[in-house]
């Protein structure tokens, strides 16, 4: 790890969770966290930034050590007003009595820097920005996009060393977001001295595919799927994963370019894993079809399975079906009509070995 590099291995027991996690991040660098509502994200984030202390383990942010806890024993526990560890929250907590200028220029000037430096460096940010012209202007005054703006512009006029973000993007409208995104997509990567570890919670493959470098899957507290973004989001290892990348995945065992499923379904695909070893295979819904009668094709992987549900997606029905794993299957509303496809009827699908990926978990 480099000078810089933001460094968490963390333990913690709740009632409703058990969270076992560790990360680094290199300045300069982002990295994104997803998983299933309770996965433990927030919770990760109030553990770095010091405003909760985990019951075992290290936080250390380039040479310094912000928390070490062994046992529930504290070694060293800084204070969150002491770590220079930016927060930046889903709700952009601004001074409602201060102007956006004011608010920006607030944490220089509680760091001790003179008022007319902790002005200009407002100034600076607030341009940077996009909101130059609004400087004098109360929250009040502002648009939710526009306070999103003045937080972030807060946040880092504080000169964090590293940088925590818990779904920035949550509360704004799908106007106001995309501009935001491309936003932080340029100041996020800073560099040279402007180069800090950033870590951003986010439920939108969207944000991750545009601003992470790497990402890490979190779900019951521990990490189910981790590495480059591409990667993570082209050969999912987890069904959370999948999900949001648009994909299907079966997890099971592997045995050559076959995984059996735990219900003893087999998925052939391009790719290979050692034989006995746990193993995915990636496919999308739109490449399975669902027939009546048992197909006479030359598709390697066939199946019968029963229909649970079927959920309109945009201009697709994605038709549920039963297993271990379900798999998930999607179609056109002309092919429900035609097929006449209803909860509890039994169907065959189909599936070309091409259109799998067959990888090692």
């Amino acid at each position: 790890m480099s000078d810089g590099a933001l460094v968490a291995d963390l333990r913690l027991t709740l009632p409703t969770l058990a969270l076992d996690v560790s990360l680094a991040v290199e300045p300069g660098e982002v990295l994104a966290v997803l998983g299933p509502n309770g996965a433990g994200k927030s919770t990760l984030l109030d553990l770095v930034a010091g405003l909760r202390r985990p019951d075992d383990g290290v936080v250390t942010l380039g040479a310094q050590t912000m928390t070490s806890v062994r046992h529930g024993r504290a070694a060293v526990v800084v204070p969150p007003e002491r770590r220079r560890i930016g927060l930046l929250g889903q709700d952009p907590l601004v001074f409602p009595h201060l102007s956006a200028l004011e608010n920006v220029a607030f944490g220089p000037r509680a760091a001790g820097v003179p008022r007319g430096a902790a002005r200009a460096e407002a100034v600076r940010l607030l341009d940077a920005v996009g909101l130059e012209e609004r400087g004098a202007a109360r929250p009040a005054e502002l648009s939710g996009g526009q306070r999103a703006r003045v937080a972030l512009a807060r946040a880092l006029a504080a000169r964090p060393r590293a940088l925590l973000l818990d779904e920035p993007l949550a509360a704004l409208d799908a106007e106001a977001a995309p501009g935001l995104r491309d936003l932080l997509r340029v100041l996020l990567r800073g560099a040279g001295e402007a180069a800090r570890p950033v870590v951003l919670v986010t439920h939108d493959v969207l944000d991750a595919a545009v601003l992470a470098d790497r990402v890490l899957v979190l779900d019951g507290g521990r990490v189910v799927d981790a590495g480059p973004t591409a990667q993570v989001l082209a050969a999912p290892r987890h069904a959370f994963t999948a999900a949001l990348a648009g994909v299907e995945v079966v997890v099971g065992i592997a045995r050559g370019g076959v995984v059996v499923a735990p219900d003893g379904r087999e998925f052939a695909g391009l790719g290979e894993a050692p034989t006995g070893a746990a193993a995915a295979a990636v496919f999308a819904p739109s490449a399975v079809t669902l027939l009546l009668e048992r197909p006479t094709s030359s598709a390697r992987n066939v199946w019968s399975a029963n229909v649970t549900e079927l959920v309109p997606v945009g201009p697709a029905v994605r038709v549920r079906t039963s297993g271990d794993p379900q798999i998930t299957v999607d179609v056109t509303p002309g092919a429900v009509a035609e097929l006449g496809i209803r909860p509890g009827l039994e169907v065959w699908c189909s599936l070309k070995a091409t259109e799998v990926r067959v990888h090692p978990r």
